[in-house]
């Protein structure tokens, strides 16, 4: 045989499985593995990642796809290092860490290939994927899932100068230090073994507690240990409820306006659902057919209003919910925002048979994508709802939960909340007086805080065509009509939130809102 035949066969011979099935494939390539392009790698500039990171994680795709094959060449760290713009040692450290990680394999301390085994393995063909819309089509028909209101929130909220959006965080106001310090407790080597574990259905004892003896005797509320689950937000809380309490043989109701998803649910449940309007104390009680089997309510900050329900009223819904065998589920979603008055007796707190189920959230108070919330209920309840909850998820992260739990019983909560009352309490000031110059007038007023203002425009204008032309000036707002059931009505009402906009832009933005109506009037754009 021929020598360079000889060597040819022997390096075929030797080559890593991926290699030699490249090879098969693609006959004229198998002699020399090809280096990878610079070309092949990109730097965002505007990614919180670190640009060591950004390497490693585009040359781990690329083995992914199946771009670099074992055997391939990385590009020089020096021609790397001027296609990106970025130190040579950047570029080295990186590949360093790959070696250490088994992704690449060095020769010679400066040239570096992919590894012949690497921890994983290579895509197969990716063949385009077909759709079929008219397969899925009578699969997915329910009616109230395709009808579901929804309140849209833009994904780039940041970006706007004015974004009055409720519900999402300012993080200047947030002390990621102490966020950093209960982290690095919870995932130390005695946390860490109990968060690994598989604890089946339970919560973190831990959190619990904390819920049990911090939060909840701030609502005046009692509860044992086995009468608290953890939940995946406010949201997940709900609904379960509508899971356990909804279905065909039971009536709902829910407040008009009021929050989409939860009336959805439940007519996804296939419940029978009753909207019934509020007024300025929220939730009428002699508006309530008695024939109802649940009640779902936000006595102490109504979603969206911000109304809130005075202690008579409460006493009056209690005792009709007695008379008339009532559960009562009372989304304390916003509680921890009270910086006006003395909170209000919360509904649990004056429960004396067990009928009325509390839901709590941390989403609002720390950070939305903490995404941890709580109900308290009877125990009876509560196993049940463990039960339904271990149908989707046995439990919310373990981790997660240890860090809130370390967050309220370290004093880090406590202060984080009078942290946000005393900015709050300014912005909500000077967004008020913006409303009263400007001529908008708030349509309902919280009696204990809260982050929003529900606000009501000219008659006749449509609240979604001004959010609409006011994006385009960098304003954003939320219309009413989600809010409602009535969805053929002219809504006027918007929300304005100040969680999330500086102090500082307030004013100028509510000019901006001002402006906009005073032309969508002369316009006649309603």
């Amino acid at each position: 045989m021929p020598e360079r035949t000889s060597k040819i066969l022997s390096d075929f011979i030797n080559m890593p499985p991926a290699a030699k099935g490249l090879a098969l494939w693609k006959p004229w390539t198998w002699r020399q593995m090809p280096q990878i392009s610079s070309d092949a790698f990109y730097l965002d500039r505007q990614s919180k990642q670190t640009l060591q990171a950004q390497i490693c994680t585009s040359v781990i795709a690329l083995i992914r796809r199946g771009t670099a094959m074992p055997g391939a060449k990385l590009p020089s760290s020096r021609k790397l290092a001027e296609h990106l713009g970025v130190s040579r040692p950047t570029i080295t450290l990186a590949y360093q860490e790959l070696v250490a990680l088994g992704y690449l394999r060095a020769q010679n301390r400066s040239a570096f290939y992919v590894a012949d085994v690497p921890p994983i393995e290579a895509s197969t063909a990716i063949s385009a994927t077909k759709t079929n819309p008219e397969f899925w089509q009578d699969r997915l028909s329910n009616s109230a899932i395709n009808s579901r209101r929804q309140i849209v929130k833009p994904a780039n909220w940041r970006s706007y100068p004015y974004p009055f959006i409720y519900g999402q965080m300012d993080q200047t106001v947030f002390d990621i230090s102490a966020w950093r310090d209960c982290a690095r407790r919870a995932f130390s080597k005695e946390d860490f073994s109990a968060m690994a574990s598989d604890v089946a259905i339970a919560d973190d004892p831990l959190l619990v507690h904390q819920i049990r003896t911090q939060t909840l005797p701030q609502r005046g509320v009692h509860a044992e240990m086995d009468e608290i689950l953890v939940t995946i937000g406010a949201q997940n809380a709900l609904w379960l409820a509508t899971q356990i309490l909804g279905g065909p043989q039971a009536h709902a109701i829910c407040e008009n306006p009021g929050y989409p998803d939860l009336s959805t649910g439940l007519e996804w449940r296939g419940t029978q659902v009753t909207h019934v309007n509020i007024d300025d104390e929220g939730l009428p009680p002699e508006a309530i057919p008695p024939e109802a089997s649940v009640v779902f309510l936000t006595p102490s900050h109504q979603a969206p209003t911000g109304v809130t329900m005075p202690l008579y009223r409460r006493q009056n819904l209690m005792n009709k919910a007695v008379e008339h065998d009532w559960v009562l589920v009372e989304d304390e979603y916003d509680f921890e925002m009270n910086f006006f008055s003395s909170p209000r007796k919360s509904l649990k707190s004056m429960d004396k048979d067990g009928r009325v189920i509390y839901v709590g959230s941390f989403s609002k108070s720390l950070f939305p994508g903490v995404r941890l919330g709580y109900l308290v209920a009877d125990r009876v309840f509560i196993q049940h709802a463990r039960k339904i909850r271990a149908l989707m998820l046995r439990h919310p992260p373990g981790h997660l939960q240890r860090m809130v739990a370390y967050f309220v019983a370290h004093g880090h909560y406590d202060s984080h909340l009078r942290r946000l009352k005393r900015i709050f309490t300014t912005r909500r000031a000077i967004l008020m007086d913006a409303l009263h110059e400007f001529d908008l007038p708030m349509e309902s007023n919280s009696h204990f805080g809260g982050t929003s203002l529900w606000v009501r425009g000219p008659q006749n204008l449509h609240s979604s065509s001004l959010a609409q032309r006011l994006l385009r000036k960098g304003v954003l707002i939320e219309p009413g009509t989600p809010f409602f059931a009535e969805q053929d009505r002219i809504c006027p009402e918007f929300r304005i939130a100040y969680s999330s906009i500086d102090g500082s832009k307030i004013r100028e933005g509510i000019a901006l809102i001002r402006n906009e109506i005073n032309l969508m009037l002369k316009e006649k754009a309603f």
